[in-house]
């Protein structure tokens, strides 16, 4: 099957395969799950271990190549995406993958499998990545960054999506940052984006910041944070008419980020 190029196998495809019984192919579907040889990925569909990898290979790709198979379109984002940009250094058992398919959560291995269910217009930017030999889709660098920052609960919080930002400053292409914002069409994140990019130390290409200044003009209020009052608040910042509601600790470590980065390289 694997040298086939298979990446996983139905339930009666091993039936078909094996011409036995449904109740014999069930034992041998047990056996090589306790010989670590195959995954269960979905009701009656599993995921095969390819022998390259050992029957031991139950690591994070394992986890999201089953999981790729909870739904159809989807990718992996929020943090799962930072983590494998290396944008985070935060290693959680929660799996985040978005799709606009009414699905439950679940666990999958140790790892729980969260499920985010996207408005249209924010549902693009993902592609496929090669996770040890499995096909998966995540979110590009683009629109990881940007996703973390319009929902910062699923990056573990405000001082966290402001971090995966200033990281991704080094490697970020800025002018497809400013096309998804436009795509996405709220303000409220614009503001957000140009705000923690200059918080880091960002260097954004001045047509970059004109375009994202264009686009943050027009009424209405935008928090970045909770909208009741929080204690050491850094407060209301006019030039992206945006109230920072986080307190100056919890963006401590990415302030000036981008900065010293750039200071580290040339030394």
């Amino acid at each position: 099957m694997v040298e086939h190029g298979d990446k996983d196998i139905a339930r009666q495809e091993i039936i078909d395969m094996l011409d036995v019984s449904p109740q014999a192919a069930d034992h041998v579907i047990r056996s090589l799950r306790r010989k670590g040889w195959l995954e269960r990925a979905s009701w009656g569909r599993y995921l095969l271990i390819p022998p390259e990898m050992g029957p031991d290979a139950i690591g994070e790709c394992n986890i999201l190549a089953l999981a790729s198979r909870i739904a159809e379109p989807y990718y992996f984002g929020y943090v799962t995406a930072a983590v494998h940009y290396g944008l985070t250094t935060q290693h959680r058992q929660v799996i985040r993958l978005v799709t606009p398919v009414r699905a439950r959560n679940r666990h999958v291995l140790d790892a729980e499998i969260r499920v985010v269910n996207p408005v249209p217009r924010k549902f693009f930017g993902f592609g496929p990545v090669d996770m040890l030999g499995y096909t998966v889709m995540m979110s590009d660098r683009e629109k990881t960054v940007i996703d973390c920052i319009d929902r910062p609960a699923l990056a573990g919080g405000e001082g966290e999506a402001a971090t995966i930002l200033a990281t991704a400053c080094r490697s970020i292409d800025w002018h497809k940052a400013t096309a998804y914002l436009e795509r996405m069409s709220s303000k409220t994140l614009t503001r957000r984006f140009g705000w923690l990019a200059d918080h880091a130390g960002a260097s954004i290409p001045e047509d970059v910041r004109a375009r994202l200044q264009s686009l943050a003009k027009g009424p209405g209020k935008a928090f970045f944070g909770p909208r009741n009052a929080m204690p050491d608040a850094i407060g209301y910042q006019h030039r992206w008419h945006l109230t920072a509601n986080v307190a100056h600790q919890e963006l401590s470590d990415s302030a000036g980020a981008a900065l010293r980065r750039t200071v580290d390289r040339e030394h």
